[in-house]
């Protein structure tokens, strides 16, 4: 078995923040756990994760994370044949809500919300696409939380001093 960050580093010298196994369809994982997982099914799973394909996707720390799950989330928008209610309106709702989250133009409590649609999305889908839409923003929220939380309140702030003046 290969450690992921022994893999990583034999791929390319990066300042390695985010890795996302089995393509895009996982939830991604930050460097720390990378450190230690091995590139396992069981042991991506036990960390939250999976193997998918097997693909890795590397994010070094110039990788703006929150852009890049909510470039994913429209990805599988706009993938979506919308025969299933809950990928056609769930896939819209992701990509909506990723994009204010981006700019930090929510509300904390629509992570929570977030991650609401994205149980409503997994496991209720004829296909495994809304799978796979909803995982990626799951890791994000499970790993990346605080990063969510910081664009927010910075946001808030920028918006009371503009309109304070």
């Amino acid at each position: 078995m290969v450690v992921l960050l022994t893999l990583l580093l034999m791929l390319m010298k990066v300042n390695l923040a985010p890795a996302k196994t089995g393509k895009s369809s996982v939830p991604l994982i930050p460097k720390h756990v990378c450190d230690d997982v091995l590139m396992d099914y069981d042991a991506l799973k036990a960390v939250g994760s999976g193997l998918g394909t097997a693909a890795v996707i590397v994010m070094d720390k110039s990788t703006d994370v929150v852009d890049a799950i909510a470039r994913l989330s429209y990805f599988y928008k706009h993938e979506s044949c919308g025969q299933c209610t809950p990928c056609r309106e769930g896939t819209g709702w992701l990509w909506m809500i990723m994009e204010r989250m981006k700019v930090g133009n929510a509300k904390l409590e629509e992570i929570d919300m977030l991650q609401e649609v994205t149980k409503q999305i997994e496991g209720h889908t004829i296909c495994a696409l809304g799978d796979a839409a909803a995982w990626p923003v799951q890791g994000l929220i499970r790993h990346f939380r605080p990063e969510l939380e910081r664009r927010i309140k910075e946001n808030a702030q920028r918006e009371l001093l503009q309109a304070t003046g």
